[in-house]
């Protein structure tokens, strides 16, 4: 029974959009199918900034809904079940282009593409993981956009140390089945070596570990969270950002949805950007433009958000160098 409402939920949500440029509307040609894997459950606002910025790149290229395209969704938070059945849903829908959120999503799929053009959004060291022979030259059915370095680890940890000076002990939360969240693991680690914090990577598979690891955290003072671009983590941000909150724990995230949801800062790429760069992919792409040919495209900006009313709530002075240098202060 589980498995039947899965697959349903997921076929009820496809939603059929979007077609070619007049250049294309010109020439008769076969409907154009997009499938794109959000890792997120459909009415989560961080994934529909995702989809919105993804439909939007489209709408600013001048195609047409519903003339060469079409466009499907696929919603869900990524599980034990989650590789067979959206396998499954892609053999079925045959799609011309497949976009896909996070390296844990790409994995799973990677495999069973083929020769299927694969646009990836938000996959950290796309080389190392071996996804593609190079940056330049991706060199197979696979390209996108990249989310991370592997500096940002010790980034979040520098700005923690200057927002909240205070901290001593870290909790690192991460999905030990994204590759790209134990990159960033690895500066961060050592970046706290170098200033003498206590860091703990705290790998988890679902909210009552994180819960877990939040009340560890808590039992003592002067703790802090940072949490990398992993969505297992970032659709519970509600419930994470109300524990900590109430045990007093600053949190320094890639994700601005955290800042948003009550988080101290957040420091990272605007992926809803990287998603709207991606549609102009899709769109070489389905004009002919083969992805081992197209590099794969590195965030060239971080944005920095801070809250201060996070701050009042957790009696942090933010120093003016922080509000100085981020790019938004939430009031």
């Amino acid at each position: 029974m589980r498995r039947r409402r899965f697959i349903a939920g997921l076929l009820s949500i496809s939603v059929p959009a979007l077609a070619s440029s007049a250049g294309w509307a010109q020439q008769p040609s076969r409907l154009r199918r997009i499938t794109v894997l959000m890792l997120y459950p459909e009415k989560d606002p961080e994934g529909q900034a995702r989809a919105r910025a993804f439909r939007e790149g489209f709408e600013s290229l001048g195609w047409i809904p519903g003339k060469n395209v079409a466009l499907d969704f696929i919603w869900s938070v990524y599980d034990a079940d989650w590789t067979r059945l959206v396998t499954g849903l892609l053999q079925q829908a045959t799609p011309d282009v497949v976009v896909v959120n996070s390296s844990t999503g790409l994995r799973a799929i990677e495999k069973m593409t083929g020769t299927t053009p694969v646009v990836f959004v938000g996959v950290s060291e796309p080389v190392a993981q071996g996804f593609v022979a190079s940056l330049a030259h991706p060199g197979g059915n696979l390209t996108g956009f990249s989310n991370l370095e592997p500096s940002l680890g010790a980034k979040w940890v520098d700005l923690l140390r200057e927002i909240a000076p205070a901290a001593k002990r870290i909790a690192f939360l991460y999905n030990p089945e994204n590759p790209g969240s134990k990159v960033t693991l690895q500066s961060a680690q050592a970046a706290a070596r170098d200033f003498s914090l206590e860091l703990a990577d705290r790998p988890v598979l679902n909210l009552a570990e994180i819960e877990n690891a939040i009340a560890d955290l808590g039992r003592e003072p002067n703790g802090a969270l940072i949490l990398p671009p992993e969505p297992l983590v970032a659709v519970h941000r509600v419930r994470i950002v109300e524990l900590a909150t109430e045990r007093k724990i600053p949190i320094v995230s890639a994700l601005r949805s955290f800042a948003e949801a009550g988080g101290l800062l957040s420091y990272g790429a605007n992926v809803p950007n990287l998603f709207r760069q991606a549609a102009g992919y899709v769109d070489r792409i389905l004009k002919g433009e083969k992805p081992a040919d197209m590099p794969v495209q590195q965030p060239t900006k971080f944005e920095m958000i801070v809250n201060l009313k996070s701050a009042k709530a957790l009696e942090i002075v933010v120093p003016p160098t922080i509000t100085a240098r981020a790019d938004e202060v939430m009031e």
